[in-house]
């Protein structure tokens, strides 16, 4: 499994080798030592979830602000932009962005640590999105930053008009977030 820093050096981009031939494909999803020798830490995720969004559906930009999540995504059917934002006070890339598609045909992965707001938009017709994460849920804690929000400057490739949850609706300006110190 090849895995690339991204901008944000400490959002990871992992691909995987994929043997296949006529009859399908194999490729390891998940291998602990590898991904801890590329995050440079000891990860333990303790929840898997698998979400369903259609065509333009924006989910974003999540986190929560105690239990923070490491989130390890990817896409088994359709096509996702995955985005993760830096919002720890103190860090040279604080406010800043970085954006993927993943999908089911190019199996990538993309690590979004702790400290990071996540989002995506479904580009294709429908997709199911799965993730790893580092705590649960908490519900208490978690918090939304506009996915359109100016200052961090998202150039999202929304094709239609984006579908937001009544919660993400309500997402504040990163000015107006509470953040990670």
């Amino acid at each position: 499994m090849n895995a690339t820093p991204l901008s944000i050096p400490d959002v990871i981009l992992f691909e995987p080798k994929v043997f296949g031939d006529e009859r399908g494909f194999f490729f390891e999803s998940y291998n602990q030592r590898q991904f801890e020798q590329a995050v440079g830490q000891s990860v333990s995720f303790v929840q898997d979830n698998h979400s369903r969004s259609a065509k333009d559906v924006l989910r974003g930009l999540h986190y929560q602000i105690q239990q923070p999540q490491g989130k390890l995504v990817r896409v088994v059917q359709g096509e996702v932009f995955d985005v993760a934002v830096d919002i720890r006070k103190h860090s040279p890339t604080f406010g800043q962005w970085v954006g993927v598609i993943l999908s089911a045909d190019n199996k990538k992965q993309m690590w979004v640590p702790p400290g990071f707001a996540h989002g995506f938009v479904t580009l294709s017709d429908s997709a199911e999105f799965l993730y790893k994460t580092t705590d649960y849920w908490a519900p208490a804690f978690e918090r939304c930053i506009a996915w359109d929000d100016p200052a961090i400057g998202i150039v999202w490739p929304v094709i239609g008009e984006a579908q937001l949850s009544a919660k993400d609706k309500l997402g504040v300006l990163l000015a107006d977030a509470q953040l990670f110190d």
